[in-house]
């Protein structure tokens, strides 16, 4: 114990760092385990799709969505969701949405901010688009 002292003493700045990243761990696993969005990959999202009719619902721009896109996805960019114009999606509010984005970071928050709006099961594809094409998993392109 007496050496981890020293060491605390001897190097301040490098402590403080890991005992920053120590609480950040710390907060993110309790937040993911209280989230009400669940992180979902390439599987279990083509499983919800068959069985359950979960929708999906690609939040990246439109210019991005028509270059390549998850099959019968709709397109709700992430602005809209940030200014609640989803009247496209109030009818699925009940329904399974699985939100998608090029990474995975944007859609997460798209999830957080449709919760707010009482959206009740919110999925999250992790690796987004990105991951799904890397699976070479089937893309729709749009022409117009």
């Amino acid at each position: 114990m007496q050496e981890y002292i020293e060491f605390f003493k001897a190097n301040p700045m490098l402590s403080l760092a890991w005992v920053g990243l120590f609480i950040a761990v710390i907060v993110m696993t309790v937040k993911s385990a209280f989230s009400r969005v669940k992180n979902i990959g390439n599987q279990e999202l083509s499983i919800l799709v068959n069985r359950e009719d979960a929708k999906v619902v690609d939040v990246r721009a439109k210019e991005e969505f028509k270059k390549g896109h998850i099959v019968d996805a709709l397109n709700v960019p992430m602005a809209d969701i940030k200014n609640n114009q989803l009247s496209v999606l109030e009818k699925f509010k009940s329904t399974p949405i699985v939100l998608v984005c090029n990474t995975g970071m944007t859609s997460s928050q798209a999830a957080q901010l449709l919760a707010k709006q009482g959206f009740e099961s919110l999925l999250n594809l992790k690796g987004g688009m990105s991951d799904w094409q890397a699976a070479n998993l089937p893309v729709k392109k749009s022409k117009r």
